[in-house]
């Protein structure tokens, strides 16, 4: 599917983002998700954050079949954060206060992603398809964040995660090296997945052991789905038609569609100019239409009034700065961009243009 969608013309590509994101907006707010959210929630209080590849592949609700809304993303071109990053911090340490405000416990999902077939070609690209370098980054950002917010772990937990692609499996990396690989687990008992997680990270508190090991077992049993389905490997070539700059994407999990840009490096322009890059060669190498691309800016935001208009101010402050950028680095690609400013209501997940094809 994914790949007649890149050859079609640019007009209905536009107008499927559209219709996917209605269609995500309408499943988010159904009665079945809105209930099983907050039934979920009620049994398993922490909040939940994970720090992941702009890559649509990774669909962390997808792959620990939870509802939507459970795990808050934070995803970013090449999955490169730093707490250094003024925006970042500061949007980062409002995530902790909201949740611990609450008399809720932060689990914190430090990810990275390689394919077991092929990572010379199915794994990250941003860290040149290299799963040492990535772990090891990774490794550092949790490091940042313990040093942020303490090593007793008491309250912010921060752990790293591997995801193996090919078949939507997780690896949690626990201390001296341990390594829990879901793929060799057999057994699926609750108890079991307990003592394992328990021998991994032996200082995790009791409750945030306990809303854990869900997301295990939902990976075992949608490991057994992807196999039960046969799923072919994802095609490991880029066809992305979409830069997505700002935040609110997590309707748009969709495997070489769209380069995601989270607004949180002080050299913005940076990341914009490697996504323009790799679009720019997606057309050279045909591996879509060359009719043009949609540049798609987003804010999101939770409620009327100043909120609503600080987040149509940034997503279309977003939209200039990366027009700025085209028509200096990738003039020609600017003739054929087609701009798309929305704002995105954290309630139903549903976006609003404000100006844009």
């Amino acid at each position: 599917m994914h790949r007649n969608l890149a050859f079609l013309p640019i007009s209905q590509k536009i107008e499927w983002l559209k219709q996917h994101n209605e269609a995500y907006s309408q499943a988010y707010c159904s009665p079945d998700q809105e209930l099983s959210r907050e039934f979920y929630l009620a049994q398993h209080p922490t909040r939940i954050a994970a720090f992941k590849c702009m890559d649509g592949r990774i669909n962390l609700p997808i792959v620990t079949s939870k509802p939507f809304g459970i795990i808050d993303p934070f995803r970013n071109l090449a999955g490169r954060f730093d707490l250094g990053w003024p925006y970042l911090g500061e949007l980062f340490q409002q995530w902790v206060e909201k949740a611990v405000s609450s008399g809720r416990r932060c689990l914190v999902l430090v990810t990275y992603h390689f394919s077991a077939s092929d990572n010379s070609h199915r794994g990250c690209a941003g860290f040149d398809y290299d799963k040492g370098r990535a772990y090891a980054f990774m490794a550092r950002f949790k490091r940042q964040v313990e040093r942020v917010f303490g090593y007793d772990h008491q309250v912010v937990y921060p752990l790293i995660v591997g995801l193996e692609t090919d078949t939507d499996t997780l690896s949690f990396h626990g201390t001296d090296d341990n390594l829990l690989d879901l793929s060799t687990v057999t057994n699926h008992a609750e108890d079991y997945l307990t003592r394992e997680l328990a021998r991994l990270y032996p200082d995790l508190p009791a409750r945030m052991l306990a809303d854990l090991v869900p997301l295990a077992q939902g990976n075992l049993q949608h490991i057994a789905d992807v196999a039960a389905d046969k799923r072919p490997i994802v095609e490991a070539e880029h066809r992305e038609w979409v830069l997505g700059i700002g935040r609110g994407f997590d309707w748009l999990h969709e495997p070489n569609l769209a380069l995601l840009v989270g607004p949180y490096s002080p050299n913005l322009d940076e990341p914009i100019k490697m996504a323009f890059s790799i679009i720019e060669a997606n057309m050279q190498k045909r591996r879509i239409s060359d009719d043009g691309f949609v540049l798609l800016t987003s804010a999101p935001y939770s409620r009327q009034g100043a909120d609503k208009q600080r987040a149509m101010e940034k997503s279309a402050f977003l939209s200039a700065f990366a027009r700025d950028v085209a028509a200096r680095y990738y003039p020609e690609l600017a003739k054929i961009m087609k701009e798309l400013i929305v704002v995105l209501d954290q309630n139903n997940r549903r976006f609003e243009v404000l100006a844009g094809t």
